[in-house]
Order: structure tokens, then sequence, then C-alpha cells
């Protein structure tokens, strides 16, 4: 992309984020009004101090200093209240964009199919949520109202100077084009460090939360010292961008202050010829001195606030970017009954994840009220995506997907999703209580329809031995449970919501064999009267469901009764049962 579309793109991108002050008006108005006002008021006391020494100390012999002194006194405090209102104003109007667009950022993020999140790492949508847009903010809180601050001040004190003495404020203002290329140098080096710098917090965000997430994974395999080696490039990666700051800063504060000693300088030495000379008095040095400080102050900082803009608006963009990406499910329904009868049926369905690489190829099958469907296969045969377009995590590419004999793309789809319940079998819990795991904080439902639901899996007992019971908080990803008591909890966490449609997705083969007879009965009890999809490797616990549809490579190879698929000679299924009981071991769940 060329440098001028980059301009214009920033152009563009600035314009969206000064909508998003509308809203907020009063603040943007009241930050603009102190800006002014703060600024004529610090540009006018270097010419109290110039009328000080000139007139009170000097020509009236330290008559009217009191009197004098206390205006200059006011004056100061006058633009301490409004450099304060100024501040408080422009970071409440930062504060409140940056609540408004990050609840709309998460908002959006919700809606997003899960295939985003199966190609966008977890740590660049954090990045994008809080770092970018904490820069967002910053763009109205340190960046462009903070430089509409500065250019006021320093058209102020220009005009003040040129009020007091022209010709000495042109001798000033030879050592501006230093400092204006020197602030343009350190602009142009600070901003692509600071790119720099975004990115590898990116990538340290994404890798840090994989990492600590998966760490279990990286223990048992012993494999700390080599992830370690990875975190620390991209750490030093890291170091280096912000070092490369770190320089620029260090070089160009120092020759502003040189830049700035030059300009005095060369004031005084032609101010002292012309006070010699009779045509200028003595104060105007002290005047200029004061002056060029305040001129200097804020092309000291212009610098630094240019590139605070400049990142504010590249993460703008980053945000904006995410916002208009539409990868989201449709969602034009209508149809929201109350309640559904359950049947199901698939008529020549194709899906893909990735363009025409399909994972389900021509798949046909139904499953009236009440039936217990059992899908069986080997990994990657397509098992779980059957029930993830029935859930319309993601779009199907041919065919149609009926339920009660409607398409699923009629429905709403918050109604959809309300009639199925699933269990998986990774089970993920939230820090909090048992309680807000299994009622996701729903106010419908009361704790005693939790205790009522635990009571009939057989979990009630295990959550009232823990320390708080339903109080209990189980930390993040429910780390202070075992693997079946977490699965135990999705199962109330199933029940509680009353489905119309179950779906088990290998649902017990985590569970270990005293919570799997925990289970049993409360699974025989939970599908009856219900539509229920269970995928299971444990042949075992579905030889009684009504059909099996035995999936492989993304086809269906066989669908019956178990006893149907055993007479099959030389069978998908029969020779996956053979395989699994070679010695007979079995626990019937369905039935």
């Amino acid at each position: 992309m060329s440098e001028k579309e980059l301009k214009s793109n920033d152009w563009q991108t600035l314009k969206r984020v000064l909508k998003l002050a509308f809203p907020f008006k009063k603040f943007l108005i009241f930050s603009i009004f102190f800006a002014i006002t703060s600024a004529f008021v610090t540009a006018i006391r270097p010419f109290i101090v110039q009328q000080i020494i000139d007139v009170n100390i000097i020509a009236l012999a330290g008559k009217g200093i009191g009197m004098a002194t206390l205006v200059l006194l006011l004056v100061t405090i006058t633009e301490f209240l409004l450099r304060y209102l100024f501040g408080i104003n422009t970071a409440k109007l930062g504060q409140n964009i940056m609540l408004q667009l990050r609840t709309t950022l998460f908002n959006h993020v919700q809606t997003m199919r899960l295939k985003f999140f199966d190609k966008t790492p977890v740590g660049i949508i954090t990045t994008r949520t809080i770092n970018d847009i904490e820069a967002v903010n910053n763009i109205f809180s340190e960046g462009l109202i903070a430089i509409i601050a500065d250019v006021l001040t320093l058209i102020f004190v220009i005009g003040f100077m040129f009020y007091s003495n022209w010709k000495l404020t042109l001798v000033c203002l030879t050592t501006f084009p230093l400092i204006i290329f020197a602030t343009y140098i350190f602009k142009e080096k600070v901003r692509v460090s600071f790119n720099e710098v975004r990115d590898k917090v990116a990538q340290l965000n994404a890798f840090t939360q994989e990492h600590i997430s998966g760490m279990r994974i990286v223990q048992i395999f012993n494999a700390q010292q080599k992830e370690f080696k990875k975190f620390e490039k991209l750490n030093n990666e890291h170091y280096v961008a912000n070092d490369k700051s770190v320089l620029y800063y260090s070089i160009f504060f120092p020759v502003v202050e040189v830049i700035l000693a030059l300009a005095i300088a060369i004031m005084v030495w032609y101010a002292a010829k012309e006070i010699m000379g009779g045509s200028v008095q003595i104060g105007i040095i002290t005047s200029f001195i004061l002056y060029l400080n305040l001129a200097f102050r804020p092309l000291r900082m212009l610098a630094d606030k240019f590139n605070t803009l400049q990142m504010g608006i590249i993460a703008a963009e980053r945000v904006f970017r995410l916002l208009d990406l539409q990868d989201k499910i449709e969602d034009k329904g209508t149809l929201a009954p109350t309640d559904i009868k359950g049947n199901i049926e698939f008529q020549h369905v194709w899906f893909a994840y990735n363009h025409e690489d399909y994972v389900l190829k021509d798949i046909s099958f139904k499953i009236n009220q009440g039936e217990t469907l059992a899908i069986v296969g080997a990994t990657g045969s397509g098992k779980s995506s059957t029930i993830n377009i029935l859930n319309r995590f993601y779009e199907i590419n041919k065919g149609k997907i009926l339920l009660d004999d409607v398409d699923t793309k009629a429905y709403k789809l918050s109604a959809l999703r309300s009639y199925i319940g699933t269990v998986l079998q990774d089970v993920f819990l939230f820090s909090g209580s048992v309680l807000d795991n299994i009622t996701l904080k729903n106010p419908s439902i009361s704790e005693a329809q939790v205790i009522a639901a635990s009571k009939l899996v057989g979990a009630h007992d295990f959550i009232m031995e823990l320390p708080n019971g339903y109080q209990q908080n189980v930390m993040e990803r429910g780390s202070t449970l075992s693997v079946g008591q977490r699965q135990l909890i999705s199962f109330i966490r199933a029940l509680v919501y009353n489905p119309q449609i179950l779906i088990l997705d290998e649902a017990t083969s985590s569970v270990d064999t005293e919570s799997e007879n925990l289970i049993q009965h409360a699974i025989e009890t939970l599908v009856q009267g219900r539509t229920s999809i269970v995928i299971a490797h444990r042949l075992s616990t579905i030889q009684n469901a009504d059909k099996i549809l035995v999936l492989d490579k993304g086809e269906i190879k066989e669908i019956g009764t178990h006893d149907e698929l055993l007479k099959i000679e030389n069978g998908y299924y029969k020779h996956l049962y053979d395989m699994q009981f070679s010695q007979e071991n079995q626990v019937v769940f369905y039935k």
C-alpha cells in the first residue's frame, strides 16, 4: 500500500473514531473550551512578569508590586484549574468511548462463527479487546485534543511574543526549523518502533495465553525448556522493539534542550544589545526566556503526542477491521415456538470447514421424536461435525437440515439452540461458583432446580462435600475439580435447561467407573421422551439405541440397530464391535 493510501486510510479511521465521541459531545465541547482558555492564560503569564519587572520594579520603584503579584498568582491558579478541568474532561471522554467500544467489540465477537475462533488465536482477540482499545482511548486523553491544546498554546505564545517585540521574536524563530526537523525525524522513527512493539505484544499475548492454558501438556512432555526458549525469543524481540523507542527518546529530548539553550543564548545576545541601545527594557529578557520555555514545551511533546495519535489510529483500524468482519451465522429466521416435537432430518447434507474439502458427504438420516441415534466411527470420520451443523455453529454447504419438518434456518438462532442441550467430552468451567457454572447466571433457573437436577444426576452429595457447597469457587477451567466431577456438572447444566433435544458428545469417555455408575440412571431418565444423539467410542453404551449411524471419512457406511448391524458380514460396525469386545464387558446405558 502506498504512503498516500496509508494517509487516506488514517484519515478515514480518524473520522470514524471521532464519530465515537458524538454521544459524549458534552465532554468534547468542554475539553476544547478548556484547551482554548488554558492556552491563552498560559501565554499571558510571561507578559505579566515583564510588566512587573519593567513597570512596578524599575519604573515605579516597587509601587503596586503586591497587587501585580496577586494578579500573577490568580492567573497561575486559574491556569491550574483550567488544566485540571481540561484533563478531567478529556479523560472522561476517552473512558466513555473506551467503555462503549469495548462493550460493542466483545458483543460482536460473541456473535462470530466458531470458524473465526478456529483460525484466530485467543491472544490476538484479547489484544484487540484490551490493549488496542486502550490505545483508542489515548487518542482523546493524550492525543488529538492534547495536540490541539499544545498548538493553541504555541499560537498564543508566539502571538504575545510578536506583541511584545516582533524583531526579537523573529530572532528566536530562527531556531524553530531545527526543532521542527528534529521532531519530524523523531516522530517517524518512533512510529515504526511503536508498530513493532504492538505486533510483538500481540504475539506475546497469544503465546502466553496458549501456553498457560496448555501448561499441563507442556509439563507432561517435559517441554518447559523448549517452550521457554520460544518465549524468550519473543520476549527479546519485544525488548528490542521497545529499546529502539527508548533510544530515540534518549536522543530527542537532549537535542530539544540544546536547541532551546541555543535559542535563549541567541535571544539574550540580541536583547542585550537592544537594551544597551535603549530600544527595549530589561524585563523583555525574562519574559522571552519564559516564552521560549512555553513554546518549546509543546514542541517537545508534540512529536510524542503525534505518535500516541498515530498508534491510536493504527489500533483503531485493527479494532474496526474486527468489527467490520461479518463472519457471522445468518440469523434471519423468525420461528421461535415455545415447544417442539424434536423430529430431526438430514437431507443430502454436504459440509466443509474449508472450501470444498468436505468432512461430511451426502449425509441423509432421520430421527423421530423421542428416539436415540448413536453415531460411531473412527477419529475424523465427521461425528462431531454432525452435531456442530445441527446447532448451526457452522453452515452447511449443500442440502438441508430439518427440525419438525422445517429448515433449521427458519428458526431464530437463539430459539434453535435453546431446544438443544449438549454435553461435551471437554468440559469448560468458568472461574466462579459451582452454581454459576450450572446456571450460567440465568436468573430464570433457581437454586432449587439446580439441586433437584444434581440429585437426579447423583452429584448432589459430592457438591455438598465441597467446603462451600454450591457456592464453592471452582477456579479457572474447573482446576479444583476432578475430570469426573466436571463432567457431572456439565450433565446438571444440560438438565436444568430442560432441552427437547439432547446431544452427548463422548460425554462419558472421561468419566471414571464410579462417576459412570452415578450418571447411568440419570441418563436413562434424561433421554426418556427426548430426541437424543449420542457420539461414543464405547460401543457398550449405545447397544440399545434406536438407530446406530456408522461414519467413515464423512460418508455413511451403515445405519440400523445394534442387532441389524452385527448381522452384516464384514460390516464396518461389526469390525469395530469385535475389536472392542474380544472380552465380554458390557454396560448398557440406553434402553
